[in-house]
């Protein structure tokens, strides 16, 4: 992909990596979900250009992590505000923002305490709060974790969020990346889910003043489709739109969701 810069930033705070690609008129910040405390975004750079290359011509498309030195505790206000020092540093004034899971939970807090940098906000599988179902699954990775079950989490994550059709065909893939991409610490992953189980904007969303668009599966089994139907009905003027059938890993299955975010973005 040209244009592809894999780098990092020094924050105030610590180091954070990112990366850029894509030469559009238009920036758009996209923030992974829990998945960024199993695989580094160092190593998985190339992936992303490839699967959002509809995108590059009409944005300059910008992925961050977290910071390096996640500190027990942390929240997904305070993952907000190192991505408002990122924007800082890169004087990146304003962006579209797109947020997916617990990425989607840190979009909410950037758009709440910083509604000047965000232009428009899209909001796929996540939710304002943990349900039961939510805090069921990520306490049982959470447990995992702790284990040390990496291929665990891998193969579990994929079960709740693909269709069966799409889970068999990456099945394998999976349990061979569970045996040998096992990070050095789970610790950062454990810091991130216990981010989702404790984060809560549902009072605070009619602060969300920039258009937003909730996109939400009917199966979601993780962030459930309540999540995404409670969050967009407290967000003024919010667009909503289910896909039915589908669950968290709509992103990835559904054929028409990056031509939903362009649109929605340009």
């Amino acid at each position: 992909m040209p244009n592809l810069i894999n780098s990092r930033l020094d924050l105030p705070t610590g180091s954070m990596n990112y990366i850029r690609f894509g030469d559009g008129a238009k920036n758009l910040i996209i923030i992974p979900g829990v998945e960024d405390g199993l695989k580094s975004l160092k190593v998985s750079a190339l992936s992303y250009p490839m699967f959002y290359r509809p995108l590059t011509q009409d944005f300059t498309v910008w992925v961050f992590s977290r910071r390096d030195n996640l500190p027990e505790g942390m929240t997904t206000r305070e993952m907000a505000e190192d991505l408002n020092l990122a924007m800082d540093v890169l004087d990146l004034s304003q962006a579209a923002v797109m947020g997916i899971s617990l990425g989607g939970m840190i979009a909410q807090w950037l758009a709440i305490d910083h509604p000047d940098r965000v232009r428009k906000l899209v909001l796929t599988v996540t939710a304002s709060r943990a349900n039961e179902t939510g805090r069921a699954v990520i306490g049982h990775w959470i447990e995992m974790a702790k284990q040390g079950d990496y291929q665990g989490i891998m193969l579990d994550t994929a079960e709740r969020s693909y269709t069966p059709e799409r889970f068999r065909k990456v099945e394998r893939a999976l349990r061979m990346l569970g045996d040998f991409g096992k990070p050095e610490s789970l610790d950062r992953f454990m810091i991130q889910a216990t981010s989702c189980l404790n984060h809560y904007t549902y009072d605070q969303l009619y602060r969300i003043q920039c258009p937003t668009l909730v996109i939400g599966g009917t199966d979601d089994r993780i962030a459930t489709a309540a999540g995404s139907i409670n969050m967009a009905a407290r967000i003024p003027g919010c667009e909503l739109r289910m896909v039915e059938g589908l669950g968290h890993g709509l992103y990835e299955e559904e054929k028409g969701f990056l031509e939903w975010v362009r649109k929605f973005c340009v």
